[in-house]
């Protein structure tokens, strides 16, 4: 470690770290636009100059290693001439049309303008126009006139993508930001220019011109795209998912997030294929009833059958409360030892970046919840078998749609009673006898655990008329700051939709007045007394970056095929 005074001020600093990075580790913002914490230093925008003694003239900070006593300045008057004149260069050519651009409210250029420019320009002379609207990809979408030449989102494409698909062309004022010759922006990262991008020169073209971002609620959560678990923030304007972005965390997905997980992982959760209260099959066609019918319905028909003759299908994609009152309620209530889920194993789709084989956010919790077979009980495979064969007639199946393989779809439409919960219609559904609308993990509290064995939150972003009924809503803080606003975008835009821990905590009770849950912590916390694996866990200790398993207890168990 080496001593160096900041703005007056001793600190401790690694020799291996440049000056913007010891300002940063002891929070001292150093203003930048091409300098970014995991990618290489180009040193193009010049926005980081600051002065250290006797040295004969200004450093960029970015790219100046801390030295044993060196003193740095970030505010005197020289280092503040230097970033107006910075600024002033930057916003010759800039168009001036913040009001129509998606960046706005988050534009790094827009806030330094205010904090950094003289708020005068001595340009009189008509500026360079360049082009706008260029599509660089499926979804990327480009206006070179805002580009500042950063060269961020190019460092990305060669440095953590893998694949050099961005290039500048021309010389002088005339520079533009264009794809490589035969190539388009189409890697599987490609969305993360576009917050690498300080200005609004890189836009997404599904969420373009939507919404404003002080028009937006913001909620942390997690992808359900893959076993991975990124870390994301939802944004929600009535009532309605507008776009993911990620969250930053180092141990899991650092600052980025594939552009599958971004777009595909939340588009049904705003579907009109919504299933918005329980529906049963009468007389051949799926009816809606009211939520004491439905469970009422359930509990008489399921009494019909033995315990051997049901087996329940948890599900990769639910939450570890789910899985765990589910495989509760099958093994303790029901009492049957047929309980299992499906694997979701895609091969040949992973790579060392992000992207995992298995294609759900919960495979291992699922397990270590409970759900897999007791002792003489029968696994997924073995449960379609024993349905093919008549000794398994009722078949209780979580949020997955397994039926989209015909071999699955075939088997259950041979049981005399299929039991499905579902936040939206699909293959499953339709052959169903009974269908509960559940909330989606946008909709509800609990926590997912990917595969490298770290549990970590999910919380409600869209309102749902259940939250009316709950004390298991919306985080305090962040429905103190936008709770008067959703109450009203969302009045009669609620859906009566329910986690699927509440809906078996219904269904049991009618069973055993004893088991009851009335929240998502509250069951996390049983969890994690009574499962090995789980123990010494809180939603507190998990936070908002995670927290591991017990990992020699996971060892210890049967093993698991996870990607």
């Amino acid at each position: 470690m080496v001593k160096i005074k900041i703005n007056g001020n001793e600190y401790q600093a690694d020799p291996s770290k440049t000056i913007i990075e010891a300002a940063r580790e002891n929070g001292i913002s150093i203003p930048h636009f091409c300098w970014h914490p995991r990618l290489s230093v180009s040193g193009n925008c010049r926005m980081c100059l600051v002065e250290v003694e006797k040295s004969p003239k200004l450093v960029i900070a970015c790219a100046t290693k801390v030295a044993d006593g060196m003193v740095i300045n970030t505010k005197n008057e020289r280092v503040e001439k230097a970033q107006n004149a910075v600024m002033e260069f930057i916003l010759i050519n800039h168009p001036l049309d913040c009001p129509i651009c998606d960046e706005a409210g988050e534009c790094k250029l827009q806030d330094y303008s205010y904090k950094y420019d003289k708020g005068v320009s001595r340009f009189e002379e008509e500026k360079v126009r360049k082009p706008k609207r260029v599509e660089l990809g499926p979804n990327v979408m480009l206006d070179v006139e805002r580009c500042i030449m950063c060269s961020r989102c190019v460092r990305f494409c060669d440095e953590i993508a893998g694949k050099p698909q961005l290039v500048f062309s021309n010389r002088g004022d005339h520079v533009e930001l264009t794809t490589a010759p035969g190539e388009k922006l189409d890697t599987p990262y490609s969305m993360n220019v576009i917050e690498l991008c300080p200005v609004g020169a890189l836009t997404s073209r599904d969420f373009r011109f939507k919404a404003r971002v002080w028009e937006m609620s913001s909620t942390e959560s997690i992808c359900r795209g893959c076993a991975r678990g990124c870390n994301m923030n939802i944004w929600v304007r009535n009532n309605e998912i507008l776009r993911l972005t990620p969250r930053l965390n180092p141990e899991v997905n650092d600052y980025w997030m594939c552009d599958n997980g971004r777009l595909n992982t939340f588009k049904y959760v705003n579907s009109d294929q919504r299933i918005k209260s329980p529906m049963i099959t009468k007389d051949g066609e799926m009816v809606e009833t009211s939520w004491e019918e439905g469970i009422a319905y359930l509990v008489h028909k399921i009494q019909n059958f033995k315990k051997n003759e049901i087996a329940g299908i948890g599900s990769p994609f639910a939450t570890n409360e789910d899985n765990y009152v589910f495989a509760k309620f099958m093994k303790q209530i029901i009492g049957t030892p047929h309980v299992d889920f499906s694997r979701h194993i895609v091969e040949g789709e992973e790579d060392n970046l992000l992207i995992r084989n298995d294609k759900t956010p919960n495979t291992l919790g699922a397990f270590e919840a409970g759900v897999y077979p007791s002792e003489k009980g029968y696994n997924f495979q073995q449960i379609l078998k024993a349905i093919e064969s008549k000794e398994l007639k009722c078949i209780y199946v979580l949020c997955d749609d397994i039926a989209v393989a015909p071999e699955v779809r075939d088997a259950l439409s041979k049981v005399d009673f299929l039991i499905v919960h579902s936040p939206i219609k699909n293959t499953l559904t339709a052959i169903a006898d009974i269908v509960f609308p559940t909330a989606t993990y946008a909709e509800k509290n609990g926590t997912f655990t990917n595969f490298q064995g770290r549990v970590q939150r999910i919380r409600p972003a869209i309102a749902t008329a259940e939250m009316d009924r709950s004390s298991d809503g919306m985080s305090l803080s962040r429905w103190d700051k936008f709770g008067a606003q959703n109450d009203k975008w969302t009045k009669g835009n609620k859906l009566d939709v329910r986690p699927t821990w509440r809906i078996l905590s219904s269904i049991a009770n009618t069973i055993n007045p004893k088991f009851r849950y009335n929240s998502a912590e509250e069951i996390f916390n049983e969890l994690s007394s009574t499962i090995d694996s789980f123990k010494g866990l809180s939603y507190l200790k998990i936070g908002s970056k995670g927290a591991f398993l017990n990992k020699k207890t996971i060892n210890e168990k049967k093993s698991i095929k996870v990607s």
